[in-house]
């Protein structure tokens, strides 16, 4: 069946990063804007990713939105989601000094556009535990826009997460495509690669891998935008 739909991860993959420094470079950022009003960095922090650890195991019943703040009220009482204007004005403002420890390649953003070009649909399937607001900015970053992809996936319009391919499934039905009718190309074996398990084409770019299970990449398709773009031209 030919392909007609791109999927990208962004972090790692358009967006170049060390994982470990951009974390650590977010929750400082994080940490240091909220503290005035009166969280502590370190009970933050672990509040956090208990948040991000109930969107993970989302099953479903929820949006990705709500398991966060359920959770994350949890921890600092009900009150804590009257704060959730001071987060937004933390991705506006403080959030945009993390792109300092972040790399663009131009190539990204161009391996986008000739994709547009060539008349396939193009979906950003980022893993969504963060706000559109955060996303976005990561977007533009990357040297692109929001606008260049028909779908992006955040925390308000999702309710799974990498690596459960219910989190593919929903893309695809929300996007009326097959998995036999998509590529998805990433960064990390785990979380990206897993989405041949349902039929779909992947591609591995290889200049931030993540493979914490040290499986061979010779098992799928991989290399640079260069190659990726060869890889679709031989497909369509």
């Amino acid at each position: 069946m030919s392909l007609k739909l791109v999927l990208f991860d962004l972090d790692g993959t358009l967006l170049p990063m060390d994982q470990d420094v951009f974390v650590k470079a977010y929750f400082g950022a994080l940490a240091k804007a909220l503290a005035p009003h009166g969280y502590q960095p370190d009970t933050l922090i672990s509040a956090i990713w208990a948040g991000t650890k109930a969107m993970i195991q989302n099953d479903g019943s929820a949006t990705n939105e709500q398991a966060f703040w359920r959770t994350f009220c949890s921890l600092y009482g009900e009150k804590a989601q009257q704060d959730e204007p001071l987060f937004d004005a933390f991705y506006h403002r403080d959030f945009q000094a993390v792109q300092a420890v972040c790399g663009c390649n131009a190539d990204a953003a161009e391996t986008v556009r000739h994709i547009r070009k060539k008349g396939l649909r193009v979906a950003l399937a980022t893993n969504p535990i963060f706000p559109a607001i955060a996303t976005e900015s990561r977007i533009r970053w990357a040297g692109l826009q929001p606008s260049d992809f028909e779908r992006y996936t955040t925390y308000e319009n999702s309710r799974y997460c990498k690596p459960n391919l219910d989190y593919y499934r929903a893309i695809l039905e929300t996007l009326n495509v097959t998995a036999e009718e998509c590529l998805m190309v990433g960064n990390d074996v785990g979380e990206d690669m897993i989405a041949e398990a349902l039929g779909m084409q992947v591609f591995l770019l290889t200049d931030c891998l993540i493979n914490k299970t040290n499986r061979t990449v010779d098992e799928f398709p991989h290399g640079t935008f260069a190659n990726l773009i060869t890889f679709i031209d031989e497909r369509t």
